[in-house]
């Protein structure tokens, strides 16, 4: 195959390492284009397997550029929030995929530093062996392993879990929008968990709680707030994003938030509202996803 063909095929499990390393749809574009130009700066003759350069190549751009922007996330202003990138039928039907892109999971692995946060990307969630996971962070095998152990330990005490049915989370998330746009606190509150979160992101840019709201009636007092509040919506469209049942709210052709919702025996668990909207310009567009290796190859 052709050099360009070799990286299109190769693209969504590209941007998807790169995201889930980075939690930027914007910096994993950018990470994925900048190894597209080292990829065609290369002589074909000194790669002997392509996906295991470019992937190799997307983990250590990724990972120096996490160690930058990592820096600026300590001065945002309010909760910071993962990217959304809206996802397709196709990801939900890969158990481990759709886990690992959720917002609950970025969220976690946030609190993972960028060493430990690529090795476990790499080790458990695209199968990696501990030696290919190595070569790619620039470790020893050893010290890979170590690496491994810990995230995974951190990973397991700190996730959740959230397996909802796609034909009843629509149903939840539109009876919310109905009690929301209704003021209805008693109806809210009936259809969340106890200790539900809400979580908004305006990163200073936009109106947004600066903190984290937990527990039912807060919740649900906060939600029938915001919705008595906010300026007129012109278009409410369902979707899912990072494999979750979400609402895209627009004013004419803007994106004006995006709100995420967990959803588990017919209870909302968590909500996730990212309205800064240098996190919203490519929120409308479909992103292919992928983390498998059809194609063995070894390092």
């Amino acid at each position: 195959m052709s050099e360009g063909q070799d990286f299109a095929e190769c693209r969504p499990l590209l941007f998807t390492i790169a995201y889930e390393i980075l939690g930027s749809a914007a910096d994993a574009e950018d990470v994925v284009q900048d190894s597209y130009l080292r990829w065609h700066g290369v002589s074909r003759e000194d790669v002997e397997h392509p996906r295991a350069y470019l992937v190799r190549t997307v983990t250590r751009q990724a990972l120096n550029h996490l160690r930058t922007t990592r820096r600026r996330r300590e001065d945002y202003v309010g909760p910071w929030l993962p990217e959304p990138v809206r996802t397709g039928p196709d990801v939900g039907e890969d158990a481990v995929l759709a886990e690992s892109v959720s917002m609950a999971m970025l969220l976690v692995l946030e609190t993972l530093s960028p060493d430990e946060r690529a090795v476990f990307v790499l080790r458990e969630v695209f199968g990696y062996s501990h030696r290919e996971v190595a070569d790619m962070v620039g470790k020893t095998e050893a010290t890979a392993r170590q690496i491994a152990h810990r995230a995974r330990e951190h990973v397991r005490a700190r996730r959740r879990r959230f397996h909802h049915d796609p034909r009843t989370a629509e149903e939840v998330v539109g009876r919310f929008l109905h009690a929301a746009g209704t003021g209805d606190v008693a109806a809210l509150m009936s259809m969340m968990a106890p200790g539900v979160v809400h979580i908004s992101d305006g990163g200073g840019r936009v109106s947004a709680a600066r903190r984290p709201v937990r527990g039912r009636e807060k919740v649900a007092r906060f939600v029938a707030g915001v919705s008595r509040t906010s300026g007129p919506v012109t278009l409410l469209e369902f979707a899912n994003y990072n494999a979750l049942p979400a609402v895209q709210f627009r004013s004419g052709d803007r994106v004006d938030y995006v709100l995420i919702f967990e959803i588990a025996d017919g209870l909302i668990h968590g909500m996730y509202a990212v309205r800064n909207p240098d996190k919203l310009s490519t929120a409308v567009v479909p992103r292919p996803l992928a983390r498998r290796k059809d194609d063995p190859w070894r390092l």
